[in-house]
């Protein structure tokens, strides 16, 4: 069943944390609370735990382990986002120019960041634009006219004459770069592995970081204050012992990633504790596979956040943050319908009854 039709929605529709109605009705490709005048036209039933498609706010469309990939790669990945039940992106940094899946209507929603923008020879080959700091402000204004309202900076990488982490820019560059993002009217996001990248980029204003493993009980407070997002993307961390085995010419940076690595839970969970935004990203593209949100909301729960606020991240908070609607009346039918509870046991999440997207029925 793949043609837009009504369609009608029983069970459990968790339009919030809170928020929890018997039905729902998709017209014309949005949702709608109040039953069609003619019920006789509906496409379809289904019946299930229904909850906003899925978000991974950290994902690489278009992006392979050696860096762009043609099309039907790209294809390739984002239909596998869209099968897991993800179907709102945030592609936090792509060199691929994948506007073309706008015009798809079986393809999810991306949000842009643009290309990364790194330091010159600090970061992963043919990823980014590298540059030196005089450039930065300029090359910003350049991305956030090329995506939908976000920029990614690189903000720490491996020095190779310091043999460790070590921020990428200094903080005169960041100021400008930040305040020229936001006069742009997109918001800056950041790598960042380190302790040592941080406060400055805080203290210009940053919007978010990602992966933020290099959190601290004296950075955390200035997080919370700022309202600084985070993505943790935990099954990324996940790697960083492989990393960290295969980077023996470097080994205070392998022990440093390690030491990350092994407080990764705990980082995340002082910074929920702390009232630090947190949503979820996986870091899908490159070297991880595409397809993984639910298995970073249940390393959230892992990490000690309560099963409610790890879906949150996934669905009704993470819309809000990106500011796309959930399942408002009127929004577009874009949602996952379970078989189980997914507040009871988040690892539901993993295997969706159904998946609507733009009103159709994809699986």
């Amino acid at each position: 069943m793949s043609d837009r039709g009504n369609l009608h929605i029983k069970g459990r529709v968790l339009a919030g944390p809170e928020d929890i109605r018997d039905e729902l009705w998709v017209v014309d490709g949005r949702i709608t609370y109040e039953r069609p005048a003619r019920t006789d036209q509906e496409a379809g039933t289904a019946e299930g735990w229904v909850l906003p498609g899925l978000v991974d706010a950290h994902c690489h469309v278009g992006l392979g382990s050696d860096g762009p990939v043609d099309e039907s790669a790209t294809e390739k990945q984002a239909l596998t986002e869209r099968d897991a039940g993800a179907l709102l992106l945030r592609d936090a940094g792509s060199p691929s120019d994948t506007r073309w899946i706008d015009d798809r209507e079986d393809l999810p929603r991306i949000v842009r960041a643009g290309r990364h923008i790194a330091r010159t020879k600090r970061y992963l080959r043919n990823f980014a634009h590298e540059i030196e700091p005089g450039d930065l402000a300029a090359y910003v204004r350049r991305e956030a006219r090329r995506g939908d309202g976000w920029v990614k900076l690189v903000g720490d990488w491996i020095d190779r004459n310091e043999g460790d982490l070590a921020p990428s820019w200094p903080r005169w560059a960041v100021d400008e770069a930040i305040a020229a993002a936001h006069e742009e009217g997109a918001r800056v996001t950041a790598h960042c592995f380190a302790e040592s990248s941080l406060r400055d980029l805080v203290e210009a204003g940053i919007d978010c970081i990602e992966h933020a493993t290099g959190l601290t009980e004296e950075t955390i407070p200035l997080f919370a204050e700022r309202g600084v997002a985070i993505v943790p993307t935990l099954i990324n961390t996940a790697t960083f012992p492989q990393l960290a085995a295969g980077g023996t010419k470097y080994p205070r940076w392998s022990e440093h990633m390690v030491r990350l690595y092994e407080r990764r839970y705990e980082t995340v969970r002082a910074a929920y504790d702390a009232g630090i935004p947190v949503y979820t990203g996986t870091d899908a593209g490159g070297s991880l596979a595409h397809g993984l949100v639910s298995a970073e909301v249940a390393e959230l729960v892992t990490a000690g956040i309560p099963a409610a606020d790890a879906l949150s991240a996934a669905t009704w908070g993470a819309h809000r943050w990106l500011g796309r609607p959930g399942l408002e009346e009127g929004a577009p039918a874009d949602l996952v319908v379970f078989a189980e509870d997914p507040l009871s046991d988040v690892r539901v999440l993993g295997d969706p009854r159904h998946v609507v997207l733009r009103g159709r029925v994809m699986r």
